[in-house]
């Protein structure tokens, strides 16, 4: 008898446990579906907005709109979305080049052709770099841990531009050579490329696999395959999903950029890929490597407090200077143009006057954040979130970055019916159109953010055209903050340091801190010196000076002991208890009354409970929402305290989550 997921789903529990019984007893097992056209064919967007249709062709628009949200999807999906009647829209769509469908075979698949090298031993790897004196005194103990084949946790603290990487590669050479495999992750799918195409070049014969969530389903459905059957050693490069592949006989897991939130998946299935790293790692006993120039202050101070290993590099690769940084400031009021400052622009033009490059970071996609209309003074918001919409002039949309929500931009404003709008603020699609006139006519500018890289392939593309110098400006958000080597570019400007600065996060001055000096790290990475400029209005943050001096340490002393005087983590365990009801009920009794529970509760348990208060974005996707923040010596009470809340808000209107270490608070 076969059964889809979706018939397990509407079983009962007791069929479910039968079935699980059987699984157990070896007596189920797993097929894969046959390859119907409409799994196996996927709709690719083909151009970028603005797009040539009309907009009486409303399907038209609304598929293209689809696969811009939703990338490359199966015909079956689009049909879901739309319905059969979907087909002459698409049909048109195909004819004039803006969608193509194409066949997602395993032929795609990074191993496709080398079966051989599926079924054969590992073979000897010659080494593609020689290290420095100072990378193999850091190299020796990493290898003597990997050789030991016991479980381990190393954190690699090394500044940008010192050579992590060219450890990482050592490292699984010699793990494939002990006949183990090795997990190579990044945080973001632009790193976890960088880092591939080095996999390709350093090590070419070995066995490697790629997987990021911006793949194809069936793609990622092969390599799940391919990896459950495989016996011999092997690379897999990926993002944190890559973590639950099941791959065998794990020697070596390597997380770049440790520090970055994205490790933690907090919607849907949550997972912190630091933990699953270190589980997996304790399980295979494996060596798991921490890597960044700018650590999670919590894995800094357990390598200080001396629980994990920490190996040092300070000095960059071929002797170069860190960037000199300078400081920018703004007036508190909004800039004539809005965008870069004098000083900014000069230098600016400059490089590109020298025929060198640089990047502009500004970590906010869109072309304005707001849209003010003159009619009745009101900013055009999201009726399900109560968050201004974001203006996305290539799309010709009004989006909200937390749910989706999109209208067509002109609209009439939604109080006064009024069609005269003033975009406000600066995203990265309108520094863009700034410097084409600002920069001399035919200077190349690029753009990397989500909007840019939503199409198969273009944020490869994107990549590899300013790496052969065929732009002088690359625009983007923190995508090209960190991990990226371009040596021709002497210049970095962050058009807006205090993003993120004031947020209600204890972690607000560290995210910003690294985010900057990763930032800092993009420039003078060849020969040629760099310089970093940080525009901001508050010059005088504590955070500044540590950045301009790249002084991580320092850093770290000063964030360590306001944590250590406010009693947060690493001193602490945190929980944020996460209470919500739809907007159209009236449940604030109902919080209230849980709230007090909590509150009691708490107490019994020795815990620190703060709130229910209203979250930082109070209305979201249509739900008024509400947070309890929770400080305990340990996980365990904090996992008591959430069962009791979640049974006592089982019979209202209130859905009741926990997230353990947050690393959202909003």
């Amino acid at each position: 008898k076969e059964l889809r997921l979706r018939d397990i789903l509407a079983l009962d529990a007791g069929e479910q446990r039968a079935l699980a019984a059987l699984w157990e007893e070896g007596k189920a097992e797993v097929v894969r579906a046959g390859k119907n056209p409409l799994d196996s064919e996927r709709c690719v967007l083909q151009a970028s907005p603005p797009w040539g249709v009309r907009p009486a062709a409303k399907k038209q628009v609304a598929l293209l709109e689809f696969l811009y949200e939703h990338g490359a999807v199966s015909r079956r999906k689009v049909q879901e979305a739309f319905g059969a009647s979907i087909a002459p829209a698409l049909a048109s769509l195909v004819g004039k080049g803006l969608v193509a469908i194409c066949q997602e075979e395993a032929a795609l698949h990074p191993l496709a052709g080398e079966e051989e090298a599926i079924a054969t031993p590992p073979v000897e790897l010659p080494a593609f770099f020689t290290l420095t004196p100072r990378q193999n005194d850091v190299f020796a103990p990493l290898l003597q841990a990997l050789q030991s084949q016991k479980a381990a946790t190393h954190l690699l603290f090394g500044v940008t531009g010192s050579g992590k990487t060219a450890i990482y590669l050592e490292l699984a050479r010699h793990a494939l050579a002990l006949g183990r495999s090795v997990l190579l992750l990044a945080p973001e799918v632009a790193l976890a490329l960088k880092l591939w195409a080095e996999v390709q070049e350093a090590l070419p014969e070995a066995p490697r696999f790629l997987f990021h969530g911006y793949q194809g389903p069936l793609l990622k459905e092969t390599t799940f395959w391919e990896l459950a059957r495989r016996t011999s050693p092997c690379i897999v490069v990926g993002t944190r999903s890559a973590l639950l592949l099941p791959l065998e006989n794990v020697g070596l897991i390597l997380l770049d950029e440790e520090h970055d939130a994205s490790f933690k998946q907090d919607e849907g299935f949550t997972y912190q890929a630091k933990e699953v790293a270190w589980y997996k790692a304790g399980t295979e006993k494996a060596l798991l490597v921490l890597g960044s120039a700018t650590p999670d202050v919590k894995s800094f101070h357990a390598a200080v407090e001396g629980r994990i290993p920490l190996h040092r590099l300070e000095e960059r690769v071929g002797g170069g200077d860190m960037p000199e940084v300078r400081l920018v400031a703004l007036p508190k009021g909004r800039l004539d143009d809005g965008l870069l400052a004098a000083e900014s622009t000069a230098a600016l033009q400059a490089v590109v006057a020298r025929g060198e490059q640089a990047v502009i970071l500004l970590n906010r996609r869109g072309y304005a954040p707001l849209m003010y209309c003159l009619g009745c003074n009101t900013v055009a918001k999201c009726p399900h979130c109560d968050i201004a919409l974001a203006y996305h002039k290539g799309r010709e949309r009004l989006l909200c970055h937390y749910c989706g929500y999109a209208v067509p931009y002109p609209s009439p404003c939604s109080v006064c019916k009024g069609m005269h709008f003033l975009p406000m603020g600066e995203g990265t699609e309108k520094i863009e159109e700034h410097l084409a006139t600002s920069l001399p006519a035919g200077t190349g500018i690029l753009r990397l953010d989500r909007d840019s890289t939503r199409r198969v392939g273009s944020m490869e593309a994107i990549l590899r055209s300013f790496a052969r110098k065929e732009a002088s400006v690359l625009v983007g958000t923190q995508m090209l903050s960190k991990g990226h080597h371009f040596p021709d570019v002497t210049l970095a400007i962050v058009a807006d340091a205090d993003l993120g600065l004031n947020l209600p996060d204890y972690r607000a001055a560290e995210r910003t801190f690294q985010l900057l000096l990763q930032s800092a790290g993009r420039a003078g990475r060849g020969e040629k010196k760099g310089t970093v400029l940080i525009q901001t209005r508050d010059p005088d943050h504590y955070c500044w000076q540590h950045v301009r001096e790249a002084d991580y340490e320092g850093f770290y002393a000063h964030e360590i002991a306001l944590r250590q005087r406010r009693h947060y983590p690493p001193f602490v365990r945190l929980a944020l208890i996460r209470i919500s009801y739809p907007a159209d009920v009236n449940a604030q009794d109902q919080v209230t009354s849980l709230g007090a529970f909590i509150r009691t509760r708490g107490r019994e348990l020795g815990l620190t409970v703060l709130g229910p208060a209203p979250a930082p974005l109070p209305f979201l996707q249509g739900r008024r929402r509400f947070h309890c923040l929770v400080k305990a010596a340990d996980w365990q009470p904090l996992r008591a305290l959430f069962a009791a809340a979640y049974e006592a808000s089982r019979k209202g209107h209130l859905r009741v989550t926990l997230d353990l270490d947050p690393v959202n608070m909003l």
